[in-house]
């Protein structure tokens, strides 16, 4: 009943990488663990004998040993709560007695007592996670196809080849590598339905760990890069853009790999357990945790300098333009500034990880799993530039195709004669390079 359920929070909550101090030990595990602790408790005890009934473990609840007409009460597995709103959830009870004939049946049953709400019966909590979990597939699916595209587009074009467009290069590739390392963690670690990860050590699964804690870390710093940049550009008068872009590519790619080797060594050191997975030791957590809220910050504050710039240079006199028109491209810019500096993150980055939690989920791995989408048309598919250099492509491409069928088609003698065919390939070249500078002076004055 619960596979679906636990394997999908144990992916949820290592994706979002701002929440609380500690991530949650995914339920499958912790159920694993007790078990582990039932066992060992049962192997150290030796008066089984002076009791009716023995310790029993119920694959939930370790049972602990009691006489006839002893009833036990125990509290529901605090597994139960992960499943439940924080703010509505009250930790319920069960009890076994112990008869002549042993244990009795659990009363009441988990379900009843630990995981429905009142009035909540009829929505079972396994569908709410599944329908997180097909929105950020299909989101992380859109965007690594619009993202790769607009590698292309831009890798493409010679023209497009400037430090701005490098720089949402790095961004498109660091979103691109994000949604690989969560598709390659979610089939390594989660495929099957059993808890077999919570214990496995193998080099391919923590592997697996380090390169997702790379990719994400990336991501957030590329996204504060873009922040930093456009602030500095618009702040600076000279601004040396060469020089500094070799420091972005430092920040932007060296700075996770500083930040992520760290994390390895101590959790190699001290934190050993599992496929490191979960991030029990709070203080190694941080060394991940720490740069991703300290970028977020950041970008907001470059966020919030920004849009104070823009109102002043939109407010200045030499701008023409009454004041709903300015207001409106104030409003636009801030749109388009949004899902370039990842302003969305700060909504739940700095709140505690036990406020809102399914709220989070969808926000931070639904919505957020189309931002690559949402960046890679925005500043791609929708860029002026781009579009211009696309256009004057095809045209170029329309030109010199229909010229070469017509002089196929009137001169097909031409096609055998090696110095005939070489000027007029000369001639063909051109007439569409003056064909391609009457259509470059034609745009001009239109942009």
């Amino acid at each position: 009943m619960f596979a679906v359920k636990i394997n999908f929070l144990t992916l949820a909550l290592l994706l979002i990488l701002p929440l609380g101090s500690r991530q949650q030990v995914p339920s499958n595990c912790v159920i694993k663990r007790e078990q582990e602790k039932c066992m060992e408790m049962m192997a150290l005890e030796h008066s089984d004998s002076e009791f009716d009934c023995p310790w029993f473990w119920d694959n939930l609840t370790c049972w602990q040993p009691a006489k006839v007409g002893d009833v036990i009460q125990m509290n529901c597995p605090e597994l139960f709560s992960q499943f439940m709103s924080e703010e509505d959830y009250e930790l319920g009870k069960v009890s076994r007695n112990c008869t002549e004939f042993g244990w009795s049946e659990l009363f009441p049953h988990y379900i009843e007592a630990c995981l429905y709400e009142e009035g909540n019966s009829s929505h079972p909590p396994d569908m709410y996670y599944v329908s997180v979990k097909a929105l950020y597939t299909v989101g992380y699916s859109t965007s690594l196809v619009s993202l790769t595209t607009a590698m292309v587009i831009l890798c493409r074009f010679r023209k497009l080849h400037c430090t701005r467009n490098f720089i949402h290069m790095n961004l498109f590739v660091s979103f691109i590598l994000r949604a690989i390392s969560v598709f390659i963690k979610d089939s390594v670690l989660y495929a099957e339905e059993d808890s077999d990860h919570c214990f496995i050590h193998t080099l391919e699964c923590r592997a697996v760990m380090i390169f997702f804690h790379y990719c994400v870390l990336s991501n957030y710093f590329w996204l504060f890069i873009e922040g930093l940049y456009l602030f500095t550009l618009l702040v600076e008068t000279f601004f040396p853009e060469k020089r500094y872009f070799y420091w972005y590519i430092v920040i932007g790619w060296g700075t996770p790999t500083v930040c992520v080797t760290i994390w390895a060594v101590l959790r190699l050191h001290y934190d050993d357990i599992g496929c490191w997975d979960m991030n029990d030791n709070a203080a190694i957590w941080w060394v991940i945790k720490g740069p991703v809220l300290a970028s977020i910050m950041i970008n907001f504050v470059l966020f919030i300098g920004i849009i104070v710039i823009l109102v002043q240079k939109l407010q200045s006199p030499d701008i023409g333009g009454n004041e709903s028109s300015i207001y409106l491209r104030l409003a636009r810019s801030t749109l388009l500034l949004i899902p370039l500096f990842g302003i969305h993150y700060t909504v739940f980055a700095f709140s505690p990880e036990n406020v809102s939690k399914r709220e989070r989920l969808v926000f931070e791995l639904g919505l957020g799993s189309f931002q690559g989408f949402v960046v890679a048309v925005l500043y791609c598919f929708l860029n002026g530039e781009v579009q211009s250099e696309i256009k004057r492509k095809w045209r170029s491409w329309t030109v010199n195709r229909y010229f070469a069928v017509d002089l196929k088609h009137r001169h097909p003698s031409l096609a055998s004669s090696g110095v005939n065919g070489g000027t007029q390939l000369s001639i063909l070249s051109k007439s569409s390079s003056q064909i391609r500078m009457s259509s470059l002076q034609a745009e001009t004055p239109a942009t």
